[in-house]
């Protein structure tokens, strides 16, 4: 289903690119608390948080955003990547490919960004070197790199050298995955959750709503939380038991992160979710041209990144 989507966007992306659409022009911000922006800048204000578009250099779709050693990493369309020491100003970087990347993180003084039949890593953001395999997700915790995708999940200490230590039984597909608490969490469709403490031996979780399909999973303020299809918001506090909780809103989230305090989740419409407990939600408008998919926190600011290469920071 989420390969559907994403060629779907590929095809829309190319059919408005022709049109004169993509990052840096003049946009408006959708839902409560949203701005507008022209040559590439403006804002959206709300829940007590103040969103700006900034300049990109890429019309490309930016799926995945991360922050480790004072550097944000933005990943995503035909091998794009982009990088910034404030969020605000972006360089392009040479991937050397040109596979669809789907996330990115930092660990272990390196960064690796996974994708369609493709891994990458950088100790610097700027360099990348390719490695073998292929992923939807990736995170790292407990020494080790965990990546997952579809039905697979496999494990590295170096981010080059990858082992498969899962198969995916019936009804079980993963597309993203956390570290929080001693434990590693995956989520994706079909309402799988799959729990490790050391990232080769997994459970899947005992007590999970059905119906959702997840699409990110983040762990802060002492619980993890997912979130996905139709504004879906799952939460627990030991990765096993989990609760459904209600956004306020039907639009579907594709990334959620925690810092600051606060979780941010970002989905359709350039809608922003903020909450302190994970469990009560306000929705915000972000002056994102279209969907986010990446979300993070680091050097004291939210980046997000979506469609049209968007990126938009708060502050």
């Amino acid at each position: 289903m989420r390969k559907v989507f994403i060629l779907a966007l590929l095809i829309l992306s190319a059919l408005l690119t022709a049109c004169g659409g993509g990052g840096g022009g003049s946009s408006v911000g959708s839902g409560a608390g949203g701005g507008g922006g022209d040559g590439g800048s403006g804002s959206g204000s709300g829940a007590g948080m103040t969103w700006t578009l900034r300049p990109s250099p890429t019309a490309k779709i930016l799926f995945d955003v991360t922050y480790g050693n004072g550097i944000f990493v933005a990943v995503g369309q035909d091998g794009v990547i982009l990088t910034s020491t404030d969020g605000v100003n972006w360089t392009a970087r040479n991937s050397g490919t040109t596979s669809w990347l789907k996330g990115v993180t930092y660990g272990n003084g390196r960064f690796v960004a996974v994708g369609s039949g493709v891994i990458l890593t950088s100790t610097d953001g700027v360099n990348w070197t390719p490695a073998s395999g292929g992923a939807e997700g990736v995170t790292y915790g407990n020494g080790k790199f965990v990546a997952v995708s579809g039905g697979s999940i496999y494990i590295s200490t170096d981010g080059m050298n990858w082992t498969k230590v899962y198969t995916a039984g019936e009804g079980e597909d993963t597309n993203n995955v956390t570290y929080g608490d001693g434990k590693f969490v995956a989520v994706g469709l079909y309402s799988t959750i799959l729990v490790s403490t050391d990232g080769v031996n997994w459970t899947r979780a005992t007590s999970v709503p059905s119906g959702y399909d997840l699409q990110s999973v983040v762990y802060g303020n002492g619980k993890f939380v997912a979130v996905g299809n139709w504004g879906a918001v799952l939460t627990s506090t030991d990765g096993m038991t989990w609760t459904a909780q209600n956004s306020g809103v039907i639009d579907w989230l594709y990334d959620v992160t925690y810092g600051d305090g606060r979780f941010v989740a970002v989905g359709t419409y350039a809608t922003a979710l903020i909450s302190r407990d994970g469990v009560n939600w306000t929705t915000q408008g972000t002056p994102a041209p279209d969907i986010l998919f990446g979300v993070t926190y680091g050097g004291g600011r939210f980046v997000a990144v979506g469609m049209f290469g968007a990126i938009v920071t708060s502050p």
